[in-house]
């Protein structure tokens, strides 16, 4: 059985990842009131209906947000009792959800004549703080297109692993900005830029003329095996500490020849360890 809460701002993609959720036969319910949220969590616990054995569903402020510091315990007694339990937070950068407001002209569920969007977003992190805090999956969606978040949501959210942790290795570039969901993030930049090289720079990491040109730099063989050495070393840790996902974002400066490249390497040494991995390349769209 499992159980997943979504939340997150406003504009974040929260409608988006439970119709992803959906598709994958999760029974979801969007917009639950807080106070039904025990009730309906103990149901599946005594009855443990079939129908409901992948469920989902959707907190933000519209709902009556004062309950929101019962759900840290709601999740911990369906642990006990055997439900994979999840808080999902997707998380948007304060200006992307301005535009994403001005664009669409919706109404943000907390504004008012007296309270401006900005206030308003400020104040909804305040109010989703019981959830974000004990967040268990993190997704930044600041720079992630529907397709792309319909694809997270499928790949470390809808899968039913059981005590298996999920490593994730994305590469980005630091020009647009660090992933927020990252729990690792190592900068790459230090290493020869393949783009200085007309005939490398239409080409990405994944291809081999710019893969001959850093395998030729020690460098990025001595980061490479310093990446790999740390984040095995760690795998456990964050395994007995109960984390379902652990994430490590690779960067360089447009997120196209270096972080493409090592995350291609770190996926090549990983996919052969006894752990469940994926991999993504935020700047190339994959």
């Amino acid at each position: 059985m499992k159980f997943i809460i979504v939340t997150g701002m406003s504009g974040s993609g929260k409608t988006i990842a439970l119709h992803a959720l959906e598709d994958e036969g999760f029974y979801c319910i969007d917009n639950m009131p807080v106070f039904l949220v025990r009730h309906f969590t103990e149901s599946l616990i005594r009855e443990n209906t079939p129908g409901y054995k992948l469920s989902a569903i959707g907190l933000d402020v519209r709902a009556d947000h004062d309950g929101f510091n019962e759900i840290p315990e709601i999740v911990k007694t369906l642990k006990q009792a055997g439900v994979e339990t999840e808080i999902v937070s997707l998380e948007t950068e304060d200006d992307i959800l301005i535009k994403r407001f001005s664009e669409t002209r919706r109404k943000h569920p907390l504004t008012d004549q007296n309270t401006k969007l900005t206030a308003a977003i400020k104040r909804e992190r305040e109010i989703l703080k019981p959830l974000t805090d004990n967040s268990t999956i993190r997704i930044d969606t600041s720079n992630t297109t529907l397709h792309q978040l319909r694809k997270q949501i499928r790949d470390r959210v809808a899968r039913v692993d059981g005590d298996n942790m999920t490593l994730q290795i994305e590469s980005f570039g630091f020009k647009y900005g660090a992933p927020k969901d990252a729990d690792f993030v190592f900068d790459v930049r230090c290493l020869p830029n393949p783009h200085w090289q007309s005939n490398l720079r239409p080409l990405t990491g994944k291809d081999q003329p710019v893969i001959e040109f850093l395998e030729a730099q020690q460098q990025a063989d001595d980061l490479y095996h310093d990446i790999r050495h740390f984040v095995e070393k760690w795998i456990p840790a964050f395994k007995a500490d109960g984390r379902s996902y652990l994430t490590v974002a690779v960067g360089c400066t447009g997120g196209q020849h270096r972080s493409v490249y090592m995350v291609e390497k770190l996926r090549a040494y990983f996919e052969k360890l006894d752990i469940v991995m994926i991999h993504s390349h935020r700047e190339l769209g994959q």
